[in-house]
C-alpha cells in the first residue's frame, strides 16, 4: 500500500513540472504566415544567439546540478552585467536544497533586479526557468523550446529595459529546478527574498519559440481579470495571434499549476503566462534550435514586450 501511495504521488507531482502534455485533439486550423512587427525593441539576432548556445551540446541539457547549469548561469549573469541588471539583495544567485524523485540536489536561481523610476513598492517579478532534462541514455535534451526560449526572451526583455527604464521595480528571475517540481520558484517565493506584499505581478515565459499555427497563448488573465486592459489593447501582426486560455474556465487542458508561476497564484499574486501549446519534440532529444520559428518567436516576445509596457502603466 505505501508503494502504491508513493507511486500515486510521484506521478502528481510529476504531472505538475513543466508544461503538462496537451490533450489527445486534433487541430485543423490552416497554418498561417506570420508577418513580423515593422519594429523590435531589441536585437532579434541576438536574440536567437541565446538560444542557440543555451541549447547547444555545450550546455549539455542544462539539468538541475549539473556543469551545464552551472555554465547557463553563467552565460545569464554575463549577459545581465552587460545589460546593467544588477543583483538581488547583493548577489545573482540564490541557492537552495531539495529532494526530488528520492535524490538530493543542489539549485541555483539567477536573480536579477532593475530599478523602476517611480517610487512604486510592488515589484514586477518576469520569471523563465533555464533548466531541462539534460542527458539521458547518452543523449542530450537541449530543451530549445522548453525554455531556453523563455531564457533569451528575459535576456531580450533585460535589453528593452535598458533603454526603455520601468517604473515599477523589476526583477528578472532565471528560475532552476523547474522540471523536478517547479522548486525554484517554490523557494523563492517562500523565502521571501522578496516580501510577497511587494510582488505585484507574476509574468513568466515558458516554451514560446515555434508553434505550427503562430498562436501564442496567455494564461491567467481570465483569472486577474484587471489585467485584460493590458493584453486586449496591443496590436499584433496579422497571422500572429494572441490567445486567452487553459486557465480551467474552457475545455481546454488548464496550465494554472504547470510552470513558476503557480507559487505565485497560490499565494494570491496575479500572474500571467505565456506559452504555447505542446509540440511533437516536447521533452525529448530533439527539442532544437533548428526546430525553433525565428518570425513566430521574435513576434512572441515583442507581444510580451507590449503587454508589459501597459502592464507598467496600472497599479497593483
Amino acid at each position: 500500500m505505501k508503494i502504491t501511495i508513493k507511486l500515486l504521488l510521484v506521478v502528481f507531482l510529476f504531472t505538475l513540472s513543466c508544461k503538462k502534455p496537451q490533450e489527445a485533439t486534433v487541430n485543423t486550423t490552416t497554418s498561417v504566415v506570420s508577418k513580423p512587427y515593422k519594429n523590435y525593441d531589441f536585437n532579434t539576432n541576438a536574440l536567437l544567439q541565446h538560444v542557440k548556445t543555451l541549447s547547444s551540446n555545450a550546455y549539455e541539457g542544462r539539468r538541475t546540478g549539473t556543469r551545464g547549469a552551472e555554465k547557463t548561469r553563467d552565460y545569464i549573469i554575463n549577459q545581465f552585467n552587460q545589460l546593467n541588471v544588477k543583483p538581488l539583495n547583493g548577489s545573482f544567485e540564490q541557492s537552495f536544497s531539495f529532494k526530488a524523485w528520492g535524490k538530493a540536489y543542489e539549485g541555483v536561481n539567477v536573480l536579477g533586479f532593475i530599478k523602476g523610476t517611480d517610487s512604486l513598492k510592488k515589484h514586477i517579478v518576469i520569471s523563465a526557468h533555464y533548466d531541462h532534462e539534460g542527458i539521458k541514455k547518452d543523449k542530450i535534451y537541449n530543451g530549445a523550446d522548453d525554455n531556453a526560449s523563455g531564457v533569451g526572451a528575459s535576456i531580450a526583455l533585460a535589453e528593452y529595459f535598458k533603454q526603455n527604464p520601468p517604473k515599477h521595480n523589476v526583477v528578472l528571475a532565471a528560475f532552476d529546478a523547474e522540471e523536478l517540481g517547479l522548486k525554484g520558484a517554490y523557494h523563492f517565493v517562500d523565502s521571501k527574498i522578496l516580501p510577497i506584499n511587494q510582488i505585484g505581478l507574476n509574468i513568466n515565459f515558458d516554451m514560446i519559440g515555434r508553434n505550427k499555427n503562430n498562436e501564442l497563448y496567455v494564461v491567467g488573465a481570465n483569472l486577474y481579470e484587471q489585467l485584460k486592459p493590458a493584453i486586449n489593447s496591443i496590436s499584433l501582426p496579422e497571422g500572429f495571434s494572441l490567445l486567452s486560455g487553459h486557465d480551467g474556465l474552457d475545455n481546454k487542458e488548464g496550465w494554472v499549476t504547470s510552470s513558476d508561476h503557480a507559487p505565485f497564484h497560490k499565494k494570491g499574486i496575479p500572474f500571467l503566462y505565456f506559452g504555447v501549446e505542446d509540440h511533437e519534440d516536447y521533452h525529448k532529444p530533439t527539442d532544437d534550435f533548428e526546430k525553433i520559428k525565428p518570425v513566430f518567436y521574435q513576434n512572441s516576445v515583442q507581444t510580451i514586450i507590449e503587454v508589459i509596457k501597459n502592464l507598467d502603466e496600472m497599479s497593483f
